[in-house]
């Protein structure tokens, strides 16, 4: 199979080892990965604030940077669904798109990790990849419970995993939101990390880096001692930065 690796550019601008521990991780499933040098922003900025004629250019560019793959990997399920929904919807034989856990568990079938991480984990559920990818059963639906993110995790060794008591909660990043609604953005991502701390966590992990990176300011805005791990970091192996 030909997997091209997109990297969204928060991530590789602030968190280049999420993007690193992701290509490790395929690798490490038997997976050849590819990684387009030209690419770019999706453009999903622009379509949050209602402008999406404004990121075409990146759009076309996106199509352009991975034509002629079978599957685009993501570490990210906010990008992976505006590129799912508004890049890649109604091409005929183009790429297959995935966020990383869902290739993992749904196309590799991944049934075993080579990890060991000994900390308290709290799992954070994004809104994009919980309701928009499927990637975890919301708990407003009465269906059977599944968990891919969770499922993952639980492969790894020594890893203390906690119940949240509000399990998949917003923690009010939501892109632009952040921007326009400072104050209840903040007092979102409060409770939201309220939550982690009543369960005695040292870690917040989660399968898109931009709802970390929101919890992170908070964090050390307070100077907390609560680190913050997207999960492709946790599933490499890798441990906190002190």
């Amino acid at each position: 199979m030909k997997v091209g690796l997109f990297i969204p550019c928060y991530v590789e601008q602030f968190y280049p080892n999420a993007a690193i521990a992701s290509l490790q991780l395929l690798e490490k499933a038997g997976v050849t990965v590819d990684y387009p040098l030209q690419q770019t922003c999706c453009g999903q900025p622009m379509a949050n604030s209602g402008y999406q004629q404004y990121g075409e250019g990146a759009a076309k560019l996106f199509r352009k940077n991975f034509e002629g793959y079978d599957y685009v990997v993501c570490p990210s399920g906010s990008c992976t669904l505006h590129a799912k929904e508004h890049i890649l919807s109604g091409q005929e034989g183009g790429p297959k798109i995935y966020e990383l856990c869902e290739f993992l568990t749904d196309v590799l079938q991944i049934k075993s990790l080579d990890a060991s991480f000994p900390y308290r984990v709290g799992l954070h559920a994004s809104c994009h990849g919980l309701r928009g990818l499927h990637l975890a059963k919301p708990s407003e639906l009465m269906i059977p419970e599944f968990n891919k993110p969770l499922s993952l995790l639980e492969m790894v060794k020594d890893i203390d995993l906690v119940h949240l008591a509000r399990k998949d909660e917003c923690c009010g990043f939501g892109g632009t939101f952040a921007v326009f609604e400072e104050a209840v953005s903040v007092d979102m991502g409060k409770d939201r990390i309220k939550d982690h701390e009543q369960q005695g966590v040292q870690v917040i992990t989660g399968a898109d880096m931009s709802c970390l990176m929101h919890l992170e300011g908070l964090l050390r805005r307070e100077k907390k001692a609560i680190k913050v791990m997207h999960i492709a970091e946790i599933l490499n192996g890798q441990i906190p930065n002190n």
